[in-house]
């Protein structure tokens, strides 16, 4: 009996396997569409696809972002400046994409764009702290996906949603953590509702990557913008030296991230080109063997291994 089901784990094993490594023809005449492609993730994959033959549509914030991305790719790459948090940019960029597909649909969505913005404690933060994060990762990601969903549907094509690891268990930042645990229940949502059209929607889940989100001064000015403001009682609460150990701290775990950003491409690229799409992907050996493990663990364990990486309060009770 042991034997019947170790086979059949081995024939269903090569199956996915075969199943998933079955792929597209004629990517020369699909257009993608690719938000926040300054740089990171959205830049690599834009560079990536234009080497493929796709028809890239680039959006980026700057100008800059926008020129030295054309130096570096084909003439069928188009770049464009796009605000994911202004409706009336999303609308324009939504024009310029149906003009470029014409009849034929768009094939892909990629929803890159977005930013970290905060990283503190909770009771250091107001409600205007939450909004940035919000408003670009989670709103903009909506509102750019609702403006062309239509030529999606038209070419039977993918929604690629960039999410994280830390949409499935919060750590550190809470409005980004919260940004993309909204991803993550957009797109369920979105695969579920528009599948019967035949649009298939995938979910990346990066681990923890050098990505000029994650630059070391960034996080560090933004904690020490909101340090200078606390009241007096609520830095008493955290003790003179929180922010020295919080500086070690971050340039030590920032150290430690993953340089490689095409494992986060490759995942992308195979949710445009595979005939079957995986639902999630998961990039980097810490969501694989750590993150992932720990969000299906019962909350009082995965509490007191996420309380390990915290920086202890002076009056901290436990």
């Amino acid at each position: 009996m042991l034997g019947y089901l170790i086979l059949s784990l081995v024939l269903c094993f090569l199956y996915w396997r075969y199943r998933d490594g079955k792929r597209i023809t004629n990517v020369f005449d699909k257009y993608v569409y690719i938000t926040g492609c300054d740089s990171g993730f959205g830049n690599l994959l834009a560079q990536h696809l234009d080497q493929q033959g796709f028809h890239v549509l680039a959006a980026c914030f700057t100008e800059k972002g926008a020129e030295e991305l054309k130096s570096r790719t084909s003439s069928r790459l188009k770049t464009f400046q796009l605000d994911v948090t202004n409706s009336e940019s999303i609308g324009k960029a939504a024009e310029f994409v149906k003009s470029e597909v014409k009849g034929k649909g768009l094939w892909g969505l990629v929803n890159s764009a977005g930013i970290l913005h905060t990283i503190a404690p909770v009771d250091w933060l107001t409600i205007s702290d939450f909004k940035p994060a919000l408003n670009v990762n989670l709103i903009g990601l909506i509102e750019v996906t609702l403006s062309v969903l239509p030529l999606i549907k038209r070419a039977r094509g993918r929604i690629v949603n960039i999410a994280s690891i830390f949409g499935r268990i919060s750590l550190m930042s809470g409005p980004y953590c919260i940004s993309k645990f909204g991803v993550e229940a957009f797109n369920d949502y979105l695969r579920r509702d528009i599948k019967c059209f035949g649009v298939k929607v995938a979910c990346i889940e990066p681990g923890s990557f050098k990505t000029p989100l994650t630059d070391t001064d960034h996080p560090l000015k933004q904690m020490y913008r909101l340090w200078s403001r606390l009241p007096p009682e609520v830095r008493e609460d955290y003790g003179v030296d929180y922010m020295d150990k919080v500086c070690l701290y971050c340039t030590k775990m920032l150290g430690q991230l993953n340089p490689d950003l095409m494992k986060v491409v490759w995942c992308l690229n195979h949710a445009l080109i595979s005939l079957h799409p995986r639902t999630r992907y998961s990039a980097g050996t810490d969501a694989k063997c750590f993150w992932i493990p720990l969000s299906y663990m019962p909350t009082a364990i995965s509490d007191f291994l996420i309380s390990l990486y915290k920086t202890k309060p002076a009056k901290a009770l436990f």
